[in-house]
């Protein structure tokens, strides 16, 4: 019997109305854990190059990790991965929430769906057993209605719901999916995916979870972190994730020019105080709530009863979505950001791309590319809080302008034309996060080579704890003398290296990246799930493993060197604030760039992974999917 997982994953046919399960040995298990890796496995072994991703040909992986089944806290988390219809290379998205456990308790570690059912419909999974039901009587109604009525038919209240809503019916190209309501795999589309196939849900229901095989460790684990957390309540922002969320250091990455503020062009420092985390909390909050067994309740709910009604079952705007649907659009209305979050939630759309899609149509509008005539009669300025608003309900419901922008600002900018393209801030077609890379160098070349897109959440940001110091030091990677934050030489892209594989290790295991999991702990947590002899030195390899894989299926749809690159906006300096002076060079970023192909064993023509380093990390299949010689 395996321990830390079920080894089960049920496979879903929609054209043919089919499901049935397979059973992967342990090797499989072991090779790749779960999340991206697992991701990148069906996706290399089952797709062929070329196809269009909203077809039925397409793979729809719901997916777990080894950490999901254990009791451990910060193990919530699920992913889900298909080609994306945004950037046409490798899609993954992760959320928290309690979905993912749900789905592994209910007898399985992961879902492939294929094809395209008929009609609308939602699959039903429970402690083994599995139904696929009809979805008429839901398809077109907000996440929140649909979940209720969902669990009205299946007559229990405690079923967890993962589902798209309008932008996902509609494949808003950005489309997100959503699980409770609020936790949310956003950002690479796979809620366009999951419309495209008909499916409007996956509801799951269980009872147990796999065996562990050394349940009293994992326990000690939960005791000895809670203890720590306890204890450092004052302390830095264990203490102050627990009341504001991820929007905690709002104020510090404005000051810094961190922030996107009127598409990642300008400064301002006016309404800085307004979007405080203490301000928003203490203006529209209601309470923080978490995810499955979580002590530190990072997520808001907010409610609003005027201007605009918000619904507090939609919870309320973290960091990344407050600058999205705020400063990088110009708005300094906090209720007016509230009201376009709730709508994402309803809608399942990603909020970062929607913001910075809408920025992006603000500036078109601001330089004559967009006119009244384009939008509706819309006066579509910066900080034109109502116009955003409505710009929100445009794209899920592709009216008008909304559907032109549910494209994304790349297809948008090529539509459009002209200087656009200046002005569409993306790589690889996904917009950019709230995080400016000429502020942090290694967050530059993270961005820069991500395979979905610029990822804020696996990355090095190297500016974190350097801000005030100048400098940062990784003992546990073996980088012993700090790194000055200026630094673009090898040290620095030896540093990202390595901790971007460790960050594809969780990627795969799927733990939360908020959660202060050690080293140790995570190695031990892996061992006392699995009773794997397993090490440090292994756990990297899976990490780097996936890193290589997710790169290969983008040089297999045709991704070249050239991919790997930042909009232009950023080799310029903001117009004003601590970033008028700051920016990136080409150069610079072409050398880290051929520095980081070279550690990590790939050509230099296109960033492919030589079949030597896939021999090495025993994956020479992927070699041969590639046809390396």
């Amino acid at each position: 019997m395996p321990y830390g997982y079920n080894g089960q994953i049920l496979r879903v046919d929609l054209s043919k109305n089919t499901l049935k399960i397979e059973n992967p040995p342990e090797s499989f298990y072991r090779r790749y854990f779960g999340g991206r890796a697992m991701i990148a496995y069906y996706l290399l072994k089952e797709l062929k190059p070329g196809i269009d991703p909203l077809g039925p040909e397409n793979l729809l992986v719901f997916i777990g990790g080894i950490a999901t089944g254990t009791p451990v806290l910060g193990t919530a988390r699920s992913a889900v991965g298909a080609k994306s219809p945004l950037t046409g290379g490798f899609g993954e998205s992760q959320a928290g929430g309690f979905w993912g456990k749900e789905l592994i308790r209910a007898g399985f570690d992961g879902i492939i769906v294929k094809g395209r059912a008929k009609s609308p419909v939602y699959l039903w999974v429970y402690d083994g057993e599995f139904e696929v039901r009809d979805a008429a009587h839901i398809w077109g109604l907000d996440t929140a209605d649909s979940q209720e009525l969902i669990r009205k038919d299946l007559g229990d209240k405690l079923v967890r719901v993962a589902q798209i809503g309008r932008g996902g019916e509609n494949k808003v190209r950005y489309a997100s999916i959503a699980n409770d309501v609020r936790h949310f795999y956003g950002r690479t589309g796979m809620g366009a995916v999951m419309g495209s196939k008909n499916l409007k849900a996956i509801a799951t229901r269980g009872n147990e979870g796999p065996p562990m095989a050394d349940l009293d460790t994992l326990s000690e684990i939960n005791r000895r972190f809670s203890d720590d957390f306890q204890s450092r309540l004052d302390q830095g922002f264990i203490g102050l994730f627990p009341k504001y969320g991820t929007s905690y250091k709002m104020e510090d990455h404005w000051k810094n020019g961190n922030l996107s503020i009127r598409n990642f062009r300008d400064y301002d420092d006016s309404s800085m105080k307004i979007f405080s985390s203490i301000t928003i909390m203490e203006t529209v909050g209601v309470r923080m709530e978490g995810c499955y067994g979580c002590a530190i309740h990072c997520k808001k709910v907010v409610q609003v009863e005027e201007p605009w009604k918000v619904d507090p079952v939609y919870g309320g705007p973290e960091y990344e979505s407050t600058g999205s649907l705020g400063t990088n659009c110009g708005i300094d209305d906090v209720k007016a950001i509230c009201k376009a979050n709730e709508l994402c939630q309803r809608y399942t759309l990603d909020t970062i791309s929607t913001g910075v899609t809408i920025g992006f149509a603000m500036e078109c509008f601001e330089n004559g590319l967009l006119t009244k005539k384009d939008t509706g009669g819309i006066d579509l300025s910066f900080g034109n809080a109502e116009a955003m608003v409505q710009m929100v309900e445009m794209i899920a419901g592709r009216e008008g302008l909304g559907d032109l922008l549910a494209e994304g600002t790349k297809r948008a900018a090529e539509k459009i034309g002209g200087r656009a393209k200046k002005f569409a801030i993306h790589v690889k077609g996904m917009e950019v996060p709230m995080h400016d890379p000429r502020l942090q160098r290694g967050l530059a070349l993270g961005f820069s080579v991500n395979p979905a897109g610029p990822d804020h959440m696996n990355t090095l940001h190297d500016s974190i704890e350097q801000l005030k110091s100048g400098k940062r030091d990784f003992p546990f990677f073996g980088v012993f003398e700090p790194i000055p934050i200026e630094d673009v030489g090898p040290r620095k892209v030896r540093l990202f290296v390595y901790v971007n594989n460790w960050e594809a290790l969780k990627n795969c295991l799927l733990t939360c990246g908020f959660v202060p999991l050690g080293e140790e702990q995570i190695l031990e947590m892996v061992r006392a799930a699995t009773g794997w002899y397993t090490s440090i030195w292994e756990l990297m390899k899976v990490g780097e493993r996936s890193v290589n894989m997710a790169r290969a299926f983008n040089i297999r749809e045709g991704f070249t060197r050239k991919d790997d690159w930042l909009p232009d906006r950023f080799f310029h300096p903001k117009t004003s604030g601590p970033l008028s002076k700051r920016s990136l060079n080409a150069t610079e970023l072409e050398e880290m760039k051929s520095t980081y192909y070279g550690m990590m064993n790939w050509d230099q023509e296109k960033g492919t992974p030589t079949r030597p380093k896939l021999e090495e990390l025993d994956i020479a299949w992927v070699a041969d999917e590639l046809k390396l010689k």
